[in-house]
């Protein structure tokens, strides 16, 4: 593997011409993942500005490769300073990247508290999705002493274009760590737990086994707690996933995030039929267990490609949904391209529930564990 291009910031590195002429879709995405790894530990620095070269900005333009390679259909286009903007239906470029300010009902006032530093005495150094993610109900989830742990360090393998968590050189397992959250959850004396992580691919079972043993020291510690694991696709790989469903976790989560026509801009590494795999696997290696999806909106999708993703969760039994607006985390990461309005959140979940999901939450400040204990059916 030869040294990336030194230089004049990010670069295509192993994503060379000729394998963007040549190679399909998974091999560009193989190394463009192959190349943002390398790039991260060898600590490669932008000439211009003496900072790490940023993931997000190598992903986005490896997904404009993807996007010109699959003729131009990925739904968005760079514009002058390196960014995403949104292609009108007349293929134009927005004049500006984004939506603009903030409507109102997406303006959340900041929440600090006792109880906010109650909080981060309870979470003893874990990590949560809350702080890594930028999630905007931080300040009234931390308030209501609710947080997402999150499992499997704080750096992730993959670049999608969404997400706030960084991307890099990953620490080895911290096998301390189930045991640790345990404690946590019996300290905050939570009813309802929620354990994500991080994507691990460099991890034989892509940190299954770590998700399992969360399980069981929560269970050993907390009974009668119901635990929800909201995890990555593990590749598809499903004897990783039956790691996992062994524990019978009563919500197994995992994204689909977007529709399909956004997959390369919005999820690079990941497969929406490799997703829905995933979710419909998981009902069948735990029937008794609630399987649950969710989406963003605002980044350039239609209602109707909406309708469709919804379709496509009920055909493989996923039985609960969360709908929310896409926020951009930082200035790296795809701009929004609108900002959707509660209106059309309650047509989406009204669409939802006339599909059969038996738990819909569909607003703008929606996250797929935002009051993920209310979102239970009551069961018998």
């Amino acid at each position: 593997m030869t040294e990336p291009e030194s230089g004049g910031g990010c670069r295509s590195g192993y994503v060379s011409e000729e394998l963007l002429e040549s190679g399909g879709p998974d091999e560009v995405a193989r190394a463009a993942a192959a190349y943002a790894n390398e790039r991260a530990r060898r600590e490669d620095y932008d000439a211009a500005s003496r900072k790490p070269c940023s993931a997000g900005k190598m992903a986005r333009r490896i997904a404009m490769m993807l996007g010109e390679k699959d003729g131009g259909n990925s739904g968005m286009v760079e514009s002058a300073d390196g960014r995403i903007a949104s292609e009108d239906r007349n293929g134009g470029a927005a004049a500006t990247p984004g939506a603009g300010r903030r409507p109102p009902w997406l303006r959340v006032k900041a929440v600090r508290g006792e109880n906010w530093r109650k909080m981060l005495t309870n979470l003893g150094g874990l990590h949560t999705v809350c702080q890594e993610a930028n999630c905007p109900n931080i300040g009234e989830c931390y308030n209501r002493g609710t947080a997402t742990f999150m499992i499997l360090g704080d750096t992730c393998t993959r670049s999608c274009g969404f997400c706030n968590v960084k991307m890099g050189k990953v620490d080895e397992v911290d096998w301390t760590e189930p045991e640790r959250l345990a404690e946590s959850v019996e300290r905050m004396g939570l009813r309802h737990v929620v354990v994500t992580s991080v994507n691990r691919d460099n991890l034989p079972d892509g940190g299954a086994g770590v998700f399992a043993e969360c399980i069981r020291k929560i269970r050993a510690r907390t009974p009668g707690v119901t635990i929800e694991v909201l995890t990555p696709d593990f590749l598809g790989d499903l004897p990783s996933l039956k790691i996992v469903m062994d524990e019978k976790p009563e919500v197994f989560n995992h994204n689909v995030e977007t529709v399909p026509r956004l997959y390369r801009p919005v999820r690079p590494q990941a497969r929406y039929e490799r997703s829905l795999k995933v979710l419909a696997e998981a009902k069948k290696m735990y029937p008794a267990g609630l399987t649950k999806s969710g989406l963003m909106v605002g980044l350039g999708e239609e209602f109707e490609e909406v309708v469709e993703v919804l379709k496509d969760l009920r055909a493989n039994e996923v039985d609960m949904v969360t709908i929310g607006q896409y926020l951009q985390p930082n200035k790296y990461m795809l701009p929004v391209v609108r900002y959707v309005t509660p209106e059309e959140f309650d047509r989406l979940g009204e669409a939802a529930r006339d599909l059969g999901f038996i738990g819909v939450a569909s607003g703008p400040l929606v996250r797929s564990s935002y009051f993920a204990e209310n979102q239970l059916p009551e069961r018998g």
